[in-house]
């Protein structure tokens, strides 16, 4: 059966009569499951996940994205994760009998749709137009605030929709890529300086680990900061090496790893690679794990 998963993420996360409005768009549809919804008040942000039919899924978004349009204005929005729109990206990812390829022509799919209600659409990632659109982080630079510029200059038209902001929705990022582990490591500091410092060393871009993503923010409500990562190939960046990373670089500040949070559906093979690792485990495989003999092939 072919699946994919959709994991669109809202810019919402503390009106929670808003956030259940949008998760309804992907409850009791057929060929469909609504896997998880995590709002975040920090980041006032509401991350979704569904896999399904790919017609069905592609079907929900869209729905979703047109009562996100109605209840979410960017205007009066706040939070610390950094944001372009009121649907600020959604990505599709195979799963089962499903390609990559397959998935950026859903993600072009969706895109055009969105374009359609008047708010401009960029692809990125595995669906980029672009070379420098395949990193969102680079797409989505400036934010809402600065998008009003930055979608004037040369080489910022948008794939799908009219080439200026809607001041109401923003922008929304559609693309296709692997499955990432989003990964947040929270440390027992309110200085966001100090997690600033920290998530530059660990990423890719910083000159740290290869398939890291990761910025630092602030956990207002915790009075303590976070160093919030992707990793996008857990593969070949085990969560263990990002984890060990951290608490070194915390070390220099004299500060430590209060906890750590996963964000969203997480392969269990990520996980076994660092219970291996921590257990110092030789050779362990998931299938020794006795849960995985109840998984249907």
């Amino acid at each position: 059966m072919k699946r994919v998963m959709c994991i669109p993420n809202y810019s919402e996360g503390r009106d929670l009569e808003k956030v259940e409005k949008i998760a309804d768009c992907f409850r009791a549809k057929e060929g469909l499951k609504l896997v998880d919804y995590q709002p975040d008040k920090d980041h006032n942000r509401t991350v979704v996940e569904v896999i399904g039919d790919p017609k069905a899924v592609i079907n929900a978004v869209i729905e979703s994205v047109k009562v996100a349009k109605e209840l979410i204005d960017m205007t009066k929005h706040t939070g610390g994760h950094p944001r372009m729109g009121a649907v600020d990206v959604v990505p599709f990812i195979p799963i089962t009998e499903c390609t990559t390829e397959e998935c950026v022509e859903y993600a072009k799919e969706v895109g055009k749709a969105i374009g359609e209600l008047g708010i401009p659409v960029y692809l990125y990632e595995d669906a980029a137009s672009k070379p420098e659109r395949k990193n969102l982080a680079k797409v989505r630079k400036g934010q809402y605030e600065g998008f009003f510029e930055k979608i004037k200059e040369d080489g910022w038209e948008p794939d799908f929709g009219p080439r200026e902001m809607n001041v109401k929705s923003g922008a929304t990022a559609v693309g296709a890529r692997f499955h990432l582990v989003a990964f947040n490591v929270n440390l027992n500091t309110d200085k966001v300086e100090i997690a600033e410092a920290i998530a530059k060393k660990v990423r890719h871009i910083g000159g740290g680990l290869r398939f890291v993503k990761a910025i630092g923010l602030p956990l207002e409500e915790r009075h303590q900061t976070q160093v919030s990562m992707n990793l996008v190939n857990y593969e070949k960046t085990a969560i263990y090496q990002a984890i060990e990373m951290i608490k070194s670089e915390a070390a220099r500040y004299g500060v430590s790893v209060y906890g750590t949070e996963v964000i969203g559906m997480v392969p269990l093979q990520a996980l076994v690679d660092s219970a291996a690792y921590y257990m110092q485990i030789e050779n362990f495989r998931a299938d020794q794990i006795i849960e995985t003999l109840l998984i249907e092939e």
